[in-house]
This record gives C-alpha cells, sequence and structure tokens, in this order.
C-alpha cells in the first residue's frame, strides 16, 4: 500500500467538488449539476497545486470566486464553499445565504470547524430565516497543500520565529503547537492511516508528537472515525513511521546554497505551489508550471545544474533527430516512379506522422521552457557565483573550516547581500570553536558589504551558548541552561544539539541519517534515546513502548517543524530510492522556504533578542 497524498488529496477534493457524492469509474457522478465555488486565499492555495481550470469544468464547476469579493446573486444554482473555519468566514457565509445568493449551500471546511463557529452559522442562518438554504456541512480534514505525491506544506508562516521567540508566552507555544498538530492530523486523515510516532526529547518536535498522538487517541475512541478503512488489526504491521523534527536539529540546510537543479530553481527563482515566473527570451515575463506532469522535471529535479544543461541539450539533438524522421517518411523519395505500392506506404507514413505531432509538440514546449528557465539560472550563477557558494560551503562542512583568506575573498567578492549572510553563518556553524578574530574579520567584512548581520549575531549567541555548555562543569551548567530557556523559550537543548548537527563526507544529511535508522529499527546510538507514541496502544508512560513499535518499517512521513527546502526532500527521496527494495518516504514541513526567506527569520529573532542593531549599517540621511 504505498502512500500518495497527492492522489488522495485531489480524491477529496473532486468528490467535493461533486457535492460529495459518490462518484462513479470516471471519476465524476451520474447526474452532472452545475455550480459554483467559492474559497478562500488559503484554500485557493490548496487546490491550485491539484486542480486546473478545466478540471473545475470537468466536474460542472461553471464560476469561481475569492469569499471576500462582492459577488452577485446566480439564482437555481448550488454553490460550493471551500474554506477555512474562521469567525470572517462565517460571518460571510450567513451574509451570503441571507441574501440567497444562490439556491443551494455545501459547507466545506479544511479543517474541523469548533462548535462555537457552528453555533454562530445556525444562529446567523436561522435569524435571517436561511438556514433552509444550507444543504450540508463538511469537515474535509485538507488544511495542507500537497505539492508532489510525496512533499507537502501546511503553510503556517513564521512558524520557526514564533517557536524560537525569546518573548512568546507558554500560551502562544501552545497555539503554535495545536495547529501544527491539526494539520499534521489533516494529512493522516487524508492518507487514513494511525502512524507510529517517533522524535527526539525536548523541544518543538516532542510536543508536537504529545499533541497529535493525544489528538489521534480521541478520535479513534468514536465508532465511525477517520481511520477505520486503514484500521484493521491486518494492516497494523504495515503502519508507517512519522518522524517529527524542528528546524533546529540542522540548522545549517535552511541556509545553505545547493547547485542542484530542484532546490537551485526553488531558491533562485523562488517556485511557488509549483508555479515561477522568469524573463521570457523575447522580454517579458514567462510563467510555467513544474510538477509531475513535467517528465522532464520529475526525471532531473535531482541532478545537478551542469547535468541539466547537458540533458537539455540531448533532449533537443533526440527531438530534432524525431522531426526529421518525420519529415523524411513523409516527404517521399525523390524521383521514384509513381505506383500504387508507394501511395499505401506513404499513406501509413503520414497516418503515424499525423500522429506524432501532437506528442513532439508537448517535447518541444518542455525543452522550450527548461532552456529558458536554465538560460536566467546560469545568468545568475555567473553574476552571484553561486557554484563558488555551494562548493565551499560543502568544503567547509566536510572539513569543519576555511582557510581565513579564502572565507574574506567570498565575502568581499560576487554575490548579494544575503548570498554572503548565508557563507558567513554557514562557517559559524561549521567551527568547532569561535575564533573571535576571524569573526570580527567577518563582521567587518559584512560591514563593508551594508549587510543587516543580525542573523549571524543570532546564530553567534546560539554557538557561544553551545560552546559555554559543553564546558560548562555541572554546578555553573544548571545557571546557564536555566538563562537559557529562559533566553530561547523551549527549544535550548534542540538548539545547542542542531548547531552539532553537519553534513558527513558523503553528502547525506543528519536528517537522512536519521530517518534511516528510525525506519531500520535496529539499535542505534543515534535514535535509541528518541521517544516512541503508539496512538493504537493502551496509554503507559510517556514516550515508553514494547520493541515492535521501532520497526522496520517500509513507509515514513519525515516533519520539520519551523520550516523546510527542496534539499531536504531531495536527499530523503534518494534514500527511499536507494533502498532494496525501495522504501517510500513523505517529506512535510510547517513552510517551505528559500535560503533568504530562512535567513530573514533569524534577522527577526536577532532584532527581537537586541543583538546586531550596533553593527548594522548606518540608515542613508536624506
Amino acid at each position: 500500500m504505498a502512500l500518495n497524498l497527492r492522489q488522495k488529496q485531489t480524491e477529496c477534493i473532486i468528490r467535493m467538488l461533486n457535492l460529495n457524492q459518490p462518484l462513479n469509474a470516471t471519476g465524476t457522478t451520474n447526474e452532472e449539476v452545475y455550480k459554483i465555488l467559492i474559497y478562500d486565499k488559503f484554500c485557493q492555495n490548496i487546490l491550485s497545486p491539484l486542480i486546473h481550470v478545466k478540471d473545475l469544468r470537468k466536474h460542472g464547476v461553471t464560476l469561481y470566486f475569492l469569499i471576500d469579493k462582492d459577488r452577485k446573486a446566480v439564482h437555481d444554482v448550488p454553490a460550493v464553499y471551500f474554506v477555512q473555519p474562521s469567525q470572517v468566514n462565517v460571518q460571510r457565509i450567513v451574509a451570503d445565504a441571507s441574501q440567497s445568493l444562490y439556491d443551494s449551500f455545501h459547507l466545506n471546511f479544511s479543517s474541523s470547524i469548533p462548535r462555537p463557529l457552528l453555533e454562530d452559522l445556525a444562529s446567523g442562518t436561522l435569524n435571517s430565516e436561511s438556514i433552509d438554504k444550507i444543504s450540508k456541512v463538511h469537515d474535509q480534514y485538507l488544511e495542507f497543500v500537497t505539492l508532489e505525491n510525496n512533499l507537502f506544506s501546511l503553510a503556517q508562516k513564521a512558524c520557526y520565529v514564533q517557536l524560537n521567540d525569546p518573548s512568546a508566552g507558554d500560551r502562544e507555544i501552545e497555539e503554535i503547537v495545536e495547529k501544527v498538530a491539526s494539520g499534521l492530523f489533516s494529512v493522516l486523515a487524508t492518507l487514513a492511516v494511525v502512524p507510529v510516532i517517533r522524535c527526539p526529547r525536548g523541544g518543538p518536535a516532542e510536543m508536537v508528537a504529545s499533541v497529535l498522538d493525544q489528538k489521534l487517541r480521541d478520535h479513534l475512541l468514536s465508532k465511525n472515525n477517520l481511520f477505520t478503512e486503514g484500521g484493521g488489526f491486518a494492516s497494523s504491521f504495515q503502519r508507517p513511521v512519522l518522524c517529527l523534527f524542528d528546524r533546529n536539529f540542522e540548522l545549517s540546510v535552511g541556509i545553505q546554497h545547493d547547485f542542484r537543479y530542484r532546490p537551485l530553481v526553488h531558491d533562485v527563482l523562488g517556485l511557488r505551489l509549483n508555479r515561477l515566473s522568469v524573463q521570457g527570451e523575447k522580454g517579458g515575463m514567462r510563467s510555467y508550471e513544474l510538477d509531475s506532469s513535467d517528465p522532464f522535471w520529475v526525471a532531473n529535479g535531482s541532478l545537478e545544474f551542469p547535468e541539466v544543461a547537458v540533458e537539455i541539450e540531448t533532449q533537443l539533438n533526440k527531438y530534432k533527430k524525431d522531426v526529421d524522421e518525420v519529415n523524411r517518411r513523409t516527404g517521399g523519395t525523390d524521383g521514384a516512379e509513381f505506383d500504387g505500392t508507394d501511395l499505401i506506404g506513404n499513406t501509413k507514413h503520414l497516418m503515424n506522422a499525423v500522429n506524432s505531432l501532437p506528442e513532439l509538440t508537448e517535447r518541444k514546449q518542455v525543452i522550450d521552457k527548461h532552456t529558458n528557465i536554465a538560460t536566467v539560472l546560469l545568468g545568475e550563477i555567473k553574476e552571484r557565483s553561486l557554484d563558488s557558494y555551494a562548493k565551499k560551503e560543502n568544503d567547509m562542512m566536510v572539513r569543519g573550516g576555511i582557510d581565513r583568506n579564502e572565507l574574506l575573498g567570498v565575502l568581499r567578492g560576487k554575490g548579494t547581500k544575503i548570498d554572503k549572510l548565508r557563507f558567513a553563518i554557514i562557517y559559524l556553524i561549521c567551527s568547532e570553536s569561535i575564533n573571535q578574530s576571524e569573526v570580527e574579520a567577518i563582521e567587518t567584512a559584512l560591514r563593508e558589504s551594508e549587510v543587516d548581520n543580525c542573523a549571524f549575531q543570532y546564530v553567534k549567541k546560539m554557538k557561544s551558548l553551545n560552546v559555554s555548555l559543553a564546558s560548562a562543569n555541572s554546578a555553573s551548567r544548571s545557571n546557564i541552561v536555566d538563562w537559557a530557556e529562559k533566553l530561547y523559550g523551549q527549544s535550548i537543548s534542540a538548539v545547542t544539539a542542531g548547531v552539532k548537527n553537519l553534513l558527513s563526507s558523503d553528502r547525506q544529511l543528519a536528517l537522512t541519517r536519521t530517518v534511516e535508522a528510525l525506519m531500520e529499527g535496529k539499535p542505534n546510538p543515534e535514535v535509541d534515546s528518541y521517544l516512541v507514541f503508539d496512538p493504537r496502544a493502551p496509554k503507559s508512560g510517556s514516550g515508553t513502548s514494547s520493541s515492535h513499535l521501532k520497526g522496520p518499517f517500509k513507509e515514513a512521513i519525515v516533519f520539520m517543524i519551523g520550516g523546510g527546502n527542496y534539499m531536504e526532500y531531495g536527499s530523503l527521496q534518494e534514500f527511499a530510492q536507494r533502498q532494496q527494495p525501495v522504501k517510500h518516504v513523505i517529506y512535510g514541513t510547517t513552510e517551505i522556504l528559500t535560503g533568504m526567506e530562512f535567513v530573514e527569520q533569524l534577522t527577526v529573532l536577532g532584532q527581537k533578542m537586541g543583538l546586531g542593531s550596533s553593527v548594522a549599517p548606518p540608515a542613508p540621511t536624506n
């Protein structure tokens, strides 16, 4: 049973578009009903990577609008609402119903609607005498964005800042943890699986794991729950493992430059919801979609950029050869005498040629698209020396440091301000100890380039804390820990561990190594201390369990709290494909971040802690 999140979520959405009626073999209902679709911004982002306009037409959706736009009444037509369960949305639905904008209202909430909001909906429609307009109310548990078969995001912004904010109170932290846990509950409900949950001790990962464990336990108590179809005793041997981590587990991956195609396109060109816009060859912006329907993207996303350029060239030559072949076959032979057999042969070739045209045209479009993307990427790589950044950062991680002149050469060379800041932070994370004179030289170089170094100061503070934790004797150690926990809220143990997690020489990420160990289920010092939660088992002491829950597992869902990226996703997919037999890993995160977006979150934390302001560049005077 391979878990295919994209397929499952798409099926749920199609059922919703068909008024939650059972579908026939063709994926539509027996009776076609024309309808209107109303969604909010968040649910538009859920639909966008999965459903195209032609799919909406196929399922009878003739018009679609954002809920907060002014809309005219369309009588005799049902409306499908797909929105988050919020006060504002409920008020708007009540207003629409009281004005009788549509014939009937089919309400679908992206997650479970809280009781008070349901009561507001009921009382609002009763008071306006429009309750008979409401046909059905459904909790869809679809509050996540699936980008590829094995990639999803909860689209929860600035989670890292919120969890690491020194001024955040317990209540704010609990709210974020609750939000992450309910997003993960939606994913598991859509897949209809109850996994075994593993996570490191302490920090946000453990908090999310225990809230999610309780949510699943409470839900499994009800007779007709969302997991009954996947919950037979026989299938319990094939349950997946859900591995939870927090961004501080491996901080460097959120910051470093990568030279593979998929991460590069995301980091440099800003791939968002599988779409990106780049400058076209003839000027003007071109918008492209990059998803599972693009065979080149699927096949070459994990290759290094130079290999992708070669592959584009190869595909182009192959295309030209195939076009020449079609032309040769349909052109007839020069000077040959005409007889009937030639006519029959030629007609057959012409038919084949006509049939192959759509496929050739499609291939050419894919080649043109990637040629354009690669050309724009190459321009950025040359201008910013991105190949050099990626190589030197990787060398630093393997060797644990870099020559001082080389370091300062990079900081004074090509690249944007953020490129230089990212490079400086990677240097900090990689160094075994902080060399004060080198750090001062870096700060001076960053100042010369007018780089805001709050993020650098924030990581430096975490690093120095880690060093003092390691060297302090046990008596003073507890004072440091107390102080650190006040400073960093919940995550100090995870923060200090994450500063040590570096790439091993074979470039396998610490995350991938750990997931491999958790899936193998053999005794391993790296993961023996990890907690285990089994929502199906009777509750015993927190995080302890019998040995059969330790694996081995064929399938895993890996979730990164505080922001993930395509580099981690790629690393996990490569690991899964390498296994014999092939394993299956789904990767998810609170939000997918570029290196620049993650550094911006570190900058906000630096500012909140009052770091870096003294060395920030002076504000320009008017």
